[in-house]
């Protein structure tokens, strides 16, 4: 049975759980905490890991040319854009508002307040080692980056610790797949709990709430994609989703723009008629760091739980969101569930209750399944900007695509 299909099973069977046992669910409360610290003790070395890992490879001497920094630039606008529609979408729509879910106590405890200035300068480690202790995600994004490039300007010397932190960031992912793999049972312990505790009023909500991530992901495809394609790149928008329909359906479909990649190399070469070096450099590295439709999740989830929650939303804590968002996409893999790992990010650099990821849990591979569409085109559509402005792109080829190829 696939995954995703377990997930959904689970949430349905959580949801009857909860309507059965009401608030007598005790036990699948301490079940659903344990998959969520689970999900915690992950977020600390998959972070640093991928991040160093990521930094290296766009560090690259090679890579760090006129189309490394285009290529980086262009992610970078199209990913805050994503997440500026997300943000429209839920503070309009406001999904998560009216559910009155109670802050949970330890969460209280450690709330603070924190301005802009007090925040920018508290993100500065004076000692990783208590970053990891503590889980502040922030402190570790920071020293991952110096860290990156301190790896970076010792040479071949610093050559040999890169080869270790890559080992550890496939460990890590390796170890994410295997925790994933209790996601069903998780999921139906949150679930179960959070109907047991507010009844049925959670489900119209969720449906809002997948409502603006979709929403969100069709803007981001029609206006921003087809409207760089059109205007920027000059050329016709039509043949691009043709040439791109194999890795549009294969995304769709398993939630992976990791596992896409190889589909949209050939679609990039083979349709839209780019060159072997632009489409291999652009897309592998888009796969690595360019994650619109994720970044359009993390913005989405995070205010929904904090509308859930009835927690304030100021303007420091969305210019974190902001941040975070953009950032995590250099350390988040392109793999069904690595989602809800980097929603956790998002959720402790904002200050907001990681209990909260119980309410999407449930949902969060049907929100996949666009996002990681999103992803895929926005890595093509970089890929055909900068073909197009390095003059490495057949236009017959490009326009001569069919349907049927």
């Amino acid at each position: 049975m696939k995954p995703w299909i377990k997930i959904i099973i689970g949430l349905v069977l959580g949801v009857i759980a909860g309507l059965v046992l009401g608030h007598k669910v005790d036990i699948l409360e301490r079940v659903g905490k344990a998959f969520i610290d689970l999900l915690k003790m992950l977020v600390g070395l998959i972070v640093f890991s991928s991040l160093v890992v990521g930094m290296c490879h766009i560090s690259d001497p090679k890579k760090l040319g006129r189309i490394g920094i285009r290529t980086v630039l262009f992610y970078a606008a199209t990913t805050i854009i994503a997440i500026g529609f997300g943000l429209l979408l839920v503070f309009v729509f406001k999904p998560g508002a009216g559910l009155g879910l109670p802050i949970p106590t330890a969460h209280l405890q450690t709330i603070q307040t924190v301005g802009l200035v007090d925040f920018l300068f508290a993100i500065v480690p004076s000692n990783p080692f208590a970053a990891f202790a503590e889980g502040n995600i922030l402190q570790i994004i920071v020293f991952s980056i110096f860290f990156a490039f301190a790896i970076t300007l010792a040479g071949d010397r610093g050559k040999k610790v890169l080869d270790l932190l890559e080992s550890l960031s496939e460990v890590m992912y390796s170890l994410t797949h295997s925790i994933m793999k209790l996601a069903p049972y998780g999921v139906f312990a949150l679930i179960a709990t959070a109907v047991g505790d507010i009844g049925l009023k959670v489900i119209y909500p969720l449906f809002k709430f997948l409502l603006c991530n979709y929403v969100a992901c069709l803007l981001q495809i029609f206006i921003v994609f087809c409207l760089t394609l059109r205007y920027i790149v000059k050329l016709r928008v039509s043949p691009f989703f043709k040439g791109m329909k194999d890795a549009i359906v294969l995304a769709f479909t398993t939630s992976s723009s990791s596992a896409t990649l190889p589909v949209s190399l050939d679609c990039a070469r083979n349709h839209l008629g780019l060159s072997p070096d632009i489409s291999g450099f652009v897309l592998s590295l888009g796969s690595t760091i360019n994650m619109n439709g994720a970044a359009i999740g993390q913005a989405i989830s995070a205010i929904f739980i904090a509308q859930a929650y009835g927690i304030e939303i100021t303007v420091v804590k969305v210019l974190i969101l902001v941040f975070v968002s953009l950032v995590s996409a250099i350390g988040a893999a392109g793999i069904p569930g690595t989602g809800i790992v980097m929603l956790s990010v998002v959720l402790n650099a904002m200050g907001l209750p990681l209990e909260g990821i119980a309410l999407v849990a449930g949902v969060d591979r049907l929100r996949e399944m666009v996002s990681s569409v999103v992803n895929v085109l926005g890595d093509a559509v970089a890929a055909v900007f900068v073909a197009k402005k390095e003059n490495q792109i057949n236009e017959k080829q490009y326009h001569a695509v069919t349907w049927l190829e």
